[in-house]
């Protein structure tokens, strides 16, 4: 019996839903991608949204053009005050990530994505920083300064990588921050800039970043990089199988830039993960699993120890940097396929999003909550093996002795919420349809039906201030039991006994 204890540990982090993913920010011109957003915000409300291609030709901010004998630019924010005008009414801000390279304004072709996103550096320095200058005082302009000065600004994304960054040449990516940063100071001195957003590989990049940025005097804000556990990928037609490390590992690495940055200049900023999940690649079927929720709950759970924030990459499979997708289900990064299905991995998110400000404890399988107005809510989700090799566990059973109240005595009403193998899985139903690729409408209602999570209800007797909780879990079951003191307003007649008119016994 685990004996939470009645006073809280603290505050519950919200590193969790300081920031989610997208796809490029073009798609947000999409209505199946602002239903999805709506429906995000609705239910669990992250607070800002990063994404590819703020500056690429996609966006259509960069617009050369010659007139009378010399090359001019023309900045054009049609495109861009429309996205971000449709995230801003959702309540969500932008995470904004310059990048990608304008191809006008490239030193050369190399791409990286199906739509082709440029990551070579700027054949002029100065007409780079003219656009950086030119679309944060757009923003500021229509916007609002103090508004504007709540979004991060991030300088490119994983330069480490050669597909990101041509040759990943680092001192290329030194001058490229220490212009791009410099800028947005020139704009305005209160802008939050930041980097490298480096990938999980990027050995000895993040102390060398500092020691940059020491040496020329460069302005730094916060520190960013991204988080995986997923092995070399094995490729198959429209898809890929990979092999994961304990969950423990996203964990180490969502810790290791504080440990990186000991003893520098840049020690105590503000570490943001801008992209974290399991596999790094958006047709690995496991994003879609009820394994994936269960997998992920420790570290969201417990990721804000180590982090400011971590950013789940992405909230939709509104996404095409492999190409359209071809399925429905199809291994998407997203916590929603197209046309708004929930997977497991949003439940996981939706019940974070439900539970108390006041954490009581946490475990290896659990986290207890207390909310203001007094309630007590458990996550529990059931420990998974990673390789696969194993099944685990049928069953995984929590006993707690859970402070419920002041008053000695009385009942709490209990509402659990599920989600497993079968149950709030629709992924299971799709599979068990035939995989269709395209489902029918009426297939697409069972599939939103399916992805309901189970419910059940009943009551728990409090014995000096605390009621016992037994919750066996499924295998791969993430759970969610809210408890609620009873105050019962039953009239003293009421006898269900007598329903069907029966006499009084």
């Amino acid at each position: 019996m685990i004996h939470v204890p009645t006073e809280p540990a603290g505050p519950l982090s919200d590193a969790w839903r300081a920031c989610v993913g997208t796809g490029r920010l073009d798609l947000a011109l999409r209505r199946d991608y602002q239903d999805s957003l709506s429906l995000l915000q609705r239910e669990i409300g992250f607070r800002y949204l990063r994404g590819h291609g703020l500056l690429s030709d996609g966006m259509g901010v960069h617009r050369p053009y010659e007139w009378q004998g010399a090359r001019r630019t023309h900045h054009s924010f049609t495109y861009l005050d429309q996205v971000l005008d449709a995230c801003l009414s959702t309540g969500i801000r932008p995470f904004l990530e310059l990048g990608f390279m304008p191809k006008e304004m490239a030193s050369g072709k190399q791409t990286v994505f199906w739509w082709e996103g440029n990551v070579t550096p700027p054949a002029d320095e100065k007409e780079w920083t003219c656009l950086v200058r030119a679309v944060l005082t757009h923003l500021i302009d229509r916007y609002g300064l103090d508004e504007v000065r709540t979004w991060p600004v991030e300088v490119w994304n994983e330069p480490d990588l050669p597909p990101f960054w041509q040759d990943a040449d680092e001192a290329a990516y030194h001058r490229l921050y220490e212009a791009t940063a410099r800028t947005v100071k020139e704009v305005d001195a209160e802008l939050r800039v930041g980097g490298p957003a480096l990938s999980p590989a990027a050995d000895g990049w993040l102390e060398r970043f500092a020691e940059f940025a020491e040496r020329r005097d460069v302005p730094v804000d916060f520190v960013s990089r991204h988080a995986y556990a997923s092995g070399p990928a094995r490729s198959v037609p429209f898809g890929t199988h990979q092999t994961l490390a304990p969950a423990s590992t996203l964990l180490e690495q969502f810790a290791q830039p504080r440990r990186a940055l000991e003893g520098t200049r840049l020690a105590g900023l503000p570490v943001h993960i801008t992209e974290f999940n399991s596999s790094y690649r958006p047709d690995n079927l496991i994003h879609d699993t009820a394994f994936h929720a269960a997998y992920l709950a420790p570290v969201v759970a417990s990721g804000g120890d180590h982090a400011d924030s971590f950013s789940y990459w992405t909230f939709s499979d509104v996404f095409e940097e492999t190409g359209i997708p071809t399925a429905l289900f199809h291994g998407g990064f997203g916590l929603l396929t197209h046309r708004q299905v929930r997977k497991p991995t949003y439940h996981l998110y939706a019940f974070m999003a439900r539970l108390g400000e006041r954490q009581l404890a946490r475990g290896d399988d659990h986290m207890v909550t207390r909310h203001a107005d007094g309630r007590v809510s458990l996550l529990a989700w059931a420990p998974v093996d990673p390789t696969g090799r194993t099944p685990g566990p049928d069953r995984h059973t929590l006993r707690l002795s859970l402070p419920v109240g002041t008053e000695g005595r009385g009942e709490v009403f209990v509402r659990r919420s599920s989600v497993d193998e079968e149950r709030g899985n629709a992924y299971t139903a799709w599979r068990h349809m035939g995989s269709p690729r395209s489902p029918r409408p009426g297939q697409l209602d069972m599939l939103h039906e399916a992805a309901e999570p189970a419910r059940t209800h009943g009551r728990l007797p409090v014995e000096d201030g605390r009621a016992d909780l037994t919750v066996t879990l499924a295998r791969h079951e993430i759970t969610l039991v809210e408890l609620t003191p009873v105050d019962d307003e039953t009239p003293p007649w009421w006898d269900e006994r007598l329903l069907l008119g029966g006499e009084e016994p």
